[in-house]
C-alpha cells in the first residue's frame, strides 16, 4: 500500500505530497503524523531551502475523513484529540522556518482550506477551488479557519466562505490576498520550481527572521511591531549572511549565504 504521504527533497525544496486520491487527501492521524515528521525533516536539513505541499488526484485536500471521524463519534475523547493533534500539525507548519508555498492541484476544502492558511504563498492550477465546507456536513472549524481566513480575507469574505460551504474558483481569491498566482493545471509544478528556484539563492536566516516578523507582527501594534523590527534587525547586524550581503554588493559577486 502507497505511503498516505509522500516526501522527497528535490531543487532545493521539501515537497510533501499527500496521497491518497481515492478519499480526496483526507486527513487522518497518519497523515497528520507523516505531515509532522516531513515539516520536521525539512525545519532541521540546512539542505532544504522551502516546503511546498500538494496532493495528488484531482484534489489538494478535501479535509478531515469524514468516514474516520464519524467511527470517533460518541467517543469525544477521540475526536477532540484528533483535533488536538490536527490543530498541532497546523500550527507545525505555520512556524516551519522555511517559506511553506502551498500548491493546489485540485480542491482545497475544510482541513484542506486551513491548510493552506498555515502556507506562506499559494500557487494554484487554474481548475482548483477552495472553500471551508465546514457547514455543509454540520461541523465546526478545528483546524483554525474561523481565525486564520478573516484575518487572511477579512471578515466579510471569510464569513461568506464559512457560512455557504461555497467551493469558489481558485482565481477568485488571488485579488482577496489568499492566493498569490493560478496558472494553467499543466504548468503548475513549472510555476512552484520557478518560485523555489528564486527563493533558494536568499539567505535562509533572513527568510526565517522575515517570516517571524511579517507573522509576530500581525498579531501586534503597528508600534510595537516596528520597535520589534529595529530590534531584530540590530542583533540582526551581527550575522555572517548581513556582512556578507554586503561585501558581495561591494565586491559586485553573488554572495554565499551560511544562514547565520
Amino acid at each position: 500500500m502507497a505511503a498516505a504521504v509522500l516526501s522527497e527533497i528535490r531543487g532545493g525544496a521539501m515537497w510533501i505530497t499527500l496521497n491518497r486520491p481515492d478519499a480526496l487527501n483526507a486527513i487522518t492521524p497518519d497523515v497528520v503524523s507523516r505531515i509532522n515528521a516531513a515539516v520536521a525533516q525539512a525545519a532541521s536539513d540546512d539542505g532544504v531551502k522551502a516546503v511546498v505541499l500538494t496532493g495528488t488526484g484531482r484534489a489538494f485536500c478535501a479535509g478531515a475523513d469524514l468516514k474516520y471521524v464519524r467511527s470517533q463519534v460518541g467517543g469525544g475523547a477521540a475526536v477532540s484529540g484528533f483535533l488536538d493533534s490536527v490543530l498541532a500539525m497546523m500550527e507545525r507548519l505555520e512556524t516551519c522556518p522555511r517559506p511553506v508555498v502551498a500548491a493546489l492541484n485540485g480542491m482545497a476544502l475544510a482541513g484542506g482550506l486551513e491548510l493552506v492558511l498555515c502556507c506562506d504563498l499559494v500557487i494554484a492550477a487554474r481548475s482548483a477551488k477552495i472553500g471551508d465546507a465546514h457547514a455543509n456536513y454540520g461541523l465546526l472549524p478545528g483546524g483554525g479557519s474561523s481565525v486564520r481566513l478573516p484575518r487572511k480575507i477579512g471578515p466579510t469574505r471569510a464569513k461568506y466562505l464559512l457560512y455557504t460551504g461555497e467551493f469558489v474558483p481558485a482565481a477568485d481569491l488571488v485579488a482577496a490576498g489568499l492566493v498569490n498566482e493560478v496558472v494553467d493545471d499543466a504548468e503548475l509544478t513549472a510555476a512552484v520550481e520557478r518560485l523555489i528556484a528564486k527563493l533558494a539563492p536568499k539567505s535562509p536566516l533572513v527568510l526565517r527572521r522575515m517570516k517571524a516578523l511579517v507573522d509576530d507582527g500581525l498579531q501586534q501594534p503597528s508600534a510595537t511591531a516596528l520597535r520589534l523590527e529595529l530590534l531584530a534587525s540590530e542583533v540582526h547586524a551581527q550575522s555572517h549572511d548581513m556582512k556578507e550581503g554586503l561585501a558581495a554588493f561591494e565586491e559586485k559577486r553573488k554572495p554565499k549565504f551560511l544562514g547565520r
